[in-house]
């Protein structure tokens, strides 16, 4: 899957969060003179370039600075949850998309990046409610298309790890096991493998970064 995330990571989700902010700038209508506009486009490309140079607690600071006065804007708040959720700090991350959510409730982006955070504890479940939230708002959202996609692979990896887990002599489940670890590449196969011991699913969850 095609990234433009600052670090690699195996998680086939996280891969499809940071291209939504090129959407949500296309997307996304500032009230606002054009000197404003680009003051902000220059704000915008101060903290994504502190963030992939490394520096992402001084981006989050210069960040904080402009929203200091533009407490509501969407564009500095969202590129704001990336860089926490690329630091780790993935519930600060999500309590961020859920404001901006809230308050642009016709954004699809957000829903997009909160499915990739839930992903990433491994709940699929959630992760496909936003986004399918994120495709009922905008039906052309392609990365929301294809992260959906994943998640199918993902519940079905689950799925058929429970199923052989029951029935260890039911011989087509390898197989079906297999394609999903195809579709949706190693995470899924990490849910497979886990799946006939249900502590193990729970306890050795791994933390994965964007």
């Amino acid at each position: 899957m095609r990234s433009q995330a600052p670090a690699a990571t195996p998680s086939t989700m996280h891969l499809r969060t940071l291209a939504a902010f090129i959407l949500l700038s296309l997307t996304l209508a500032l009230a606002s003179v054009r000197p404003a506009r680009a003051a902000l486009a220059e704000e915008l490309s101060e903290v994504t370039r502190l963030h992939h140079a490394g520096q992402s607690e001084a981006a989050l600071e210069r960040a904080d600075r402009f929203l200091a006065g533009k407490p509501k804007d969407a564009q500095m708040r969202f590129l704001k949850s990336v860089v926490l959720a690329d630091s780790g700090r993935r519930g600060e991350a999500a309590t961020l998309l859920q404001q901006i959510s809230q308050d642009f409730p016709e954004l699809a982006e957000p829903h997009n990046n909160l499915a990739a955070l839930h992903a990433a504890s491994g709940d699929y479940a959630k992760a496909r409610a936003e986004l399918e939230e994120s495709i009922r708002l905008n039906p052309g959202y392609a990365t929301a298309h294809e992260n959906l996609g994943d998640v199918y692979a993902m519940l079905a990896a689950d799925a058929y790890g429970r199923a052989q887990r029951l029935e260890p002599g039911n011989t087509g489940l390898p197989r079906k096991l297999e394609l999903m670890r195809q579709l949706a590449g190693p995470q899924a196969g990490r849910v497979a493998a886990s799946g006939p011991t249900a502590s193990a699913k729970t306890d050795t969850s791994p933390t994965k970064k964007r």
